[in-house]
């Protein structure tokens, strides 16, 4: 009968950030899976240490920050968007603006602070206020994005966690109308090769708040969510009427493609890992 590592060698393992490759082997007895283990760990724990200094020694900027320091020079040198930042704590109405109204499940995913205020879930709701006052004054053409942490009660799994960062992209009266599919994958290909992803696809899915998105999905991860407008029922509670394209990426799911981590966590906020590198080595 083979062996295969225990719970206790598996977790350390994947704290490693082992791959299947080595967490799935197979041994013929408990004393060769010990010493592979020995080996393995032994290596891993090198690796890591590498990469750690790599980065105090040289790069200086974790995964997460280049994603989104290469998302920014896009943006604003060549895509002339315009950056913006936004409140983190917003009110009920504004998720009931959203269409996330109380038997919506994704209320049931809102951290409240307080009466009728909470930590925001999207970043959509305060970039509908921005483009409509710039619009107003303008009367032209609005492209503008921001990147911040967004929260939400997510199930504790291996893609989630409840504190996420997200960059929102979004124009405003630049696209005519019946064009907005079309400008909308021009943006998730500008985004992918941005981020220097070239291998992913580009899908449909229905959605409880736009109807429809158009997801980057790649090593079959969602990287990102577009969706596009008007969206009359909506858009009108916003005071917006002009036709309008945007795109949502998670930074730290592009991350853990990029980086090949196993969870998410490995690229999220956190005092337990920097740029995928544990600290209990």
């Amino acid at each position: 009968m083979s062996e295969k590592y225990t719970l206790t060698q598996l977790q350390r393992l994947t704290e490693l950030n082992a791959g299947s490759e080595i967490t799935e082997q197979e041994f013929k007895d408990a004393d060769a899976r010990n010493d592979v283990y020995k080996k393995t760990e032994k290596d891993l724990v090198k690796k890591n240490r590498e990469k750690l200094k790599a980065l105090l020694d040289k790069r200086h900027m974790p995964l997460t920050a280049c994603i989104e320091n290469n998302m920014t020079e896009w943006l604003t040198e060549k895509a002339e968007f315009t950056k913006v930042s936004t409140p983190i704590i917003i009110t009920g109405e504004n998720l009931d603006a959203m269409s996330i109204t109380k038997d919506n499940p994704l209320r049931e995913q809102v951290f409240w602070t307080g009466r009728n205020r909470c930590l925001r879930p999207m970043l959509a709701p305060g970039l509908y206020v921005v483009m409509r006052e710039l619009h107003k004054i303008t009367n032209g053409p609005v492209r503008i994005f921001e990147c911040g942490s967004c929260f939400r009660k997510e199930s504790q799994g291996a893609m989630h966690m409840n504190e996420f960062t997200m960059l929102n992209m979004v124009e405003l009266a630049g696209t005519e109308e019946g064009h907005q599919g079309e400008k909308l994958e021009s943006f998730a290909r500008g985004a992918m090769e941005a981020v220097g992803i070239d291998k992913y696809e580009i899908v449909r899915e229905k959605s409880d708040v736009y109807g429809e998105t158009m997801d980057i999905i790649a090593d079959g991860i969602e990287l990102a969510s577009g969706a596009y407008g008007p969206l009359p029922a909506m858009d009108s509670k916003w005071g917006v009427f002009d036709v309008w394209v945007g795109l949502g990426l998670g930074i730290e799911r592009i991350a853990m493609v990029k980086g090949g981590y196993q969870t998410i966590k490995r690229a999220g906020k956190s005092i337990a890992y920097i740029d995928g590198i544990p600290f209990k080595l």
